[in-house]
């Protein structure tokens, strides 16, 4: 599933005749994706739990605080995201998507999400791949 701005405001997206809608797991982790290409970040801090914590390879388990203020300022250099898999398993939802950022450099990450009542507590971030690979199949490349 590619993941652009729908052009639909995202807030709308969330209520039914006024009514706040609960959303599933897999709903609020598509949702993290579309605030990122939509660049909407007062929809992202929606859904964003106030103990959220982030880890990747560059970050042990920072704030909601300094997520937006790392992390955030990633969404100008994104243009779409594709979901190659979404898999939730009670509250944790696992996703594996391609980017597209600026100037078409494409890249491949695997992230595992944790969603409880509806926010976001926790993204675990494993990336590194270039799309396409450089190394050629079938090879392995000894240390930079």
């Amino acid at each position: 599933m590619r993941i652009r701005g729908s052009g639909r405001p995202f807030e709308d997206m969330l209520r039914v005749n006024d009514w706040e809608v609960s959303m599933t797991q897999e709903q609020v982790v598509r949702a993290v994706f579309q605030a990122y290409t939509e660049r909407n970040r007062a929809a992202l801090e929606a859904i964003v739990a106030e103990d959220f914590l982030f880890v990747s390879p560059l970050d042990h388990e920072i704030d909601r605080a300094k997520y937006f203020e790392l992390c955030w300022p990633n969404s100008e250099e994104i243009q779409s995201f594709d979901l190659i898999h979404l898999v939730a398993s009670g509250e944790v939802v696992f996703v594996t998507y391609e980017g597209v950022g600026r100037y078409s450099k494409r890249f491949r990450n695997t992230e595992v999400h944790t969603v409880k009542n509806g926010k976001l507590h926790r993204v675990e971030v494993y990336f590194g791949w270039e799309v396409p690979h450089p190394v050629p199949q079938g090879e392995h490349r000894d240390k930079p």
